[in-house]
């Protein structure tokens, strides 16, 4: 039997290499699904550790296919992600995207050279342990309808079958050599909200010529928070957020029309579906009685990520195997949202977090932050891991 040991040396051989990888993939980022010289970096990288089995999804994604032995035994999926964020890079490292407005700020350059380690890896032990990994270098997973949507109806689930998936995010909040497992209900729904009341504008001077839109926004916005907390069960966490006015008037323009745009979370799909209809009802209302119209569209984004209990227990036990019980910290739940969560509405799913964060070098800053880096220590502990809890979930 394959041991943790065995799986960290390898590991700790190929951090130059895993290392590199990230630096070429932070150097040359691509936006959501236009991620196609990131694919074929991909695709060669696979090749060239003697992977055969190596296939384009959906333009710009990667599926790869490991065979342990008695392959058709049991078949785990791991998964990275493959594009980057319109932010122009601040961190001014070596290596700093090459590329204007474009910024591997969320860390997908991390995890696509995690699974690339991990992918060496489990190919050269392959003759060490049974069934299958599927490697999933996923497109998209910063836009609607995100990546993972697509990829399922391409049926990246299937052929072979996926038993369970297992997915690995930076946490810049977490030091680096730990990582965070929760089990249950871990990230939130995610919808786009965008809002226009209509009016007629004109001179500031004479508002009862007018139907001034602003105030109405005004109540709008505020009242909109009642949605949340007075329809709302307080025991099922949400949000809502307009982070977005566009009034385009001037000191003395009344503007025909305001334009709201937010987001909308939770963790339940029936008071979602109900939160809809609330949004949309108090919008109309309010603009109807001031003798105005609401046009409101609501976007719906991704589901909410649900771990798996009982495969994300395992994954935990493994990593403290692995890493050390010191090591291995529970996490709270996070309302950003990952499309991730697609493949948890399907199959068993763990979506766990890599640390990442080292105060004194001083890198302490967020995902979607123009000055976002990571500690690469991290990346030697990403890659082992991964490919040692696909191994132990094969063998549970």
């Amino acid at each position: 039997m394959i041991r943790a040991e065995q799986i960290s040396a390898i590991a700790q051989s190929l951090e130059a290499e895993v290392i590199a990888i990230r630096r070429h993939i932070h150097q040359n980022p691509e936006l959501s699904f236009q991620e196609y010289q990131t694919a074929a970096y991909v695709a060669e990288q696979l090749q060239s550790f003697g992977i055969k089995t190596v296939q384009t999804i959906a333009e710009t994604g990667i599926v790869a296919i490991i065979e342990g032995k008695n392959p058709n035994s049991k078949t785990i999926a791991l998964r990275a992600d493959l594009d980057a964020l319109p932010i122009q890079e601040l961190t001014g490292v070596a290596y700093q995207s090459q590329h204007a407005g474009k910024m591997h700020a969320c860390g997908h350059d991390v995890h696509t050279a995690c699974l690339l380690g991990a992918a060496k890896i489990l190919n050269e032990t392959r003759l060490e342990w049974e069934g299958t990994v599927k490697l999933i270098f996923q497109p998209g997973e910063e836009k609607l309808p995100g990546g993972a949507s697509i990829l399922i109806q391409e049926k990246v689930l299937e052929l072979p079958q996926v038993d369970a998936i297992i997915g690995q995010h930076v946490m810049p909040f977490l030091p680096v050599g730990t990582v965070g497992f929760r089990s249950g209900l871990y990230m939130a729904s995610s919808d786009e909200l965008y809002i226009e009341i209509i009016g007629k504008g004109g001179h500031g001077a004479m508002p009862h010529l007018c139907l001034d839109p602003v105030p109405v926004a005004a109540q709008i916005i505020t009242a909109l928070q009642q949605v949340v907390s007075r329809k709302n069960n307080p025991l099922v966490p949400s949000v809502l957020t307009i982070g977005k006015v566009i009034a385009n008037g001037a000191t003395n323009v009344i503007p025909d029309s305001v334009k709201l745009e937010g987001t909308f979370r939770t963790f339940d799909e029936t008071w979602r579906a109900k939160a809809h209809q609330e949004i949309e009802q108090t919008c109309q209302q309010i603009a109807n009685a001031f003798g105005q119209e609401a046009i409101v569209n609501i976007v719906k984004g991704y589901p909410f990520l649900n771990n798996n209990p009982e495969l994300t227990q395992r994954a935990k036990n493994a990593a403290i195997a692995y890493l050390g019980a010191e090591h291995v910290v529970d996490l709270d739940a996070w309302m950003a949202s990952e499309d991730f969560a697609y493949y948890s509405q399907l199959i068993p799913a763990t979506f766990y977090r890599l640390g990442t964060a080292n105060q004194e070098k001083g890198i302490v800053h967020g995902v979607h932050n123009p000055q976002f880096n990571v500690d690469e220590a991290a990346l030697k502990i990403g890659s082992g891991l991964m490919a040692w809890l696909a191994i132990q979930e094969l063998e549970a």
